[in-house]
């Protein structure tokens, strides 16, 4: 047996919330499926550039998101997602990890991204052993530690600032000869005691025997941590997706139209996982885009008479 649904959003807590909210104001049931909350923001920090936000950190932004989502009239699962299926009428069909499984009208897709891995020696063998992808997660277990942060991005710099404050020294490593980071967030590295940027290194290899040990670059150097943080982008989430004939483009990422459509009509994305927003990967952007998706649900309803309760 299985429930339906108009509408179902399956998202992984990020700034997709706008989404439930203006379905809830157009009078759409819809349920909400995502096991906790996470996604760029909820691991981030420090927010500083969302509207009426000065400085705050991205768990406590997503407390109140849920909280407003719970008092809107959605429904919440706290479950995972593991098939997402079309059926003979058009319908899709959702299938979790507890066996429930549900139908509905329309979808829409906020999956995110997932973290890039090095793919070196010692990484998936280190994992968790100083091993991470997220120092907002992980960053308490290394106290007055010796670090590295690998990445030149704008996340692999707010991560290692982050670090900065709780751990001994904080060492990042960019690949190339200038960091893509927002010279903003250089500026404070930069001001920073126990920082030190490391330009033009590569790691070729993770050392230790039951923890990280050292990183071996791929010039030879040795450099000693006893943690490496692990922050060089993410991969969109499509898996579950792939089966439904929805187009992507070379990186992965949905193809949407101005309406955040898929190839698939009954299936909407917005957020990181999409071509939307010029892939400006900002959490202001990734909500634009949900209010925009729940907006032209509401208009593919009443156009084709679907029952929006």
């Amino acid at each position: 047996m299985s429930t339906h649904y108009p509408l179902i959003i399956i998202w992984t807590w990020s700034a997709g919330l706008p989404a439930w909210m203006y379905a809830s104001r157009y009078g759409i049931r819809n349920l909400i499926i995502g096991a906790q909350p996470g996604g760029a923001l909820g691991t981030s920090h420090c927010v500083e550039n969302y509207p009426g936000t000065i400085s705050e950190s991205g768990a406590d932004i997503m407390k109140r998101f849920e909280e407003h989502a719970k008092i809107s009239g959605s429904e919440i699962s706290y479950d995972t997602v593991v098939k997402i299926e079309e059926l003979p009428d058009k319908n899709l069909q959702v299938t979790t990890a507890r066996k429930e499984v549900y139908t509905c009208d329309f979808l829409i897709y906020a999956t995110g991204n997932a973290y890039r891995h090095l793919d070196v020696p010692g990484e998936d063998r280190l994992l968790g052993a100083g091993v991470s992808y997220c120092a907002t997660c992980d960053g308490n277990f290394f106290k007055w530690r010796d670090v590295i942060v690998v990445g030149g991005g704008d996340s692999s710099f707010t991560e290692a600032l982050y670090l900065a404050h709780l751990c001994k020294t904080v060492k990042i490593l960019v690949r190339k000869d200038k960091a893509k980071a927002e010279e903003i967030w250089v500026k404070k590295v930069q001001e920073e005691a126990n920082m030190e940027i490391i330009y033009n290194t590569e790691v070729a290899e993770i050392n230790g025997q039951f923890a990280v040990e050292s990183v071996t670059t791929k010039d030879g150097r040795t450099i000693p941590t006893q943690g490496i943080f692990i922050a060089v982008g993410s991969v969109p989430s499509i898996d579950l997706i792939q089966n439904l004939g929805v187009e992507i483009d070379e990186e992965g990422c949905i193809k949407i139209d101005q309406h955040q459509k898929s190839s698939n009509d009954r299936l909407y994305a917005a957020g990181d996982v999409t071509t939307g927003s010029a892939k400006f990967r900002q959490t202001i952007m990734s909500a634009a885009e949900w209010c925009l998706a729940a907006h032209s649900v509401h208009e593919a309803m009443l156009k084709n008479g679907i029952k929006m309760q």
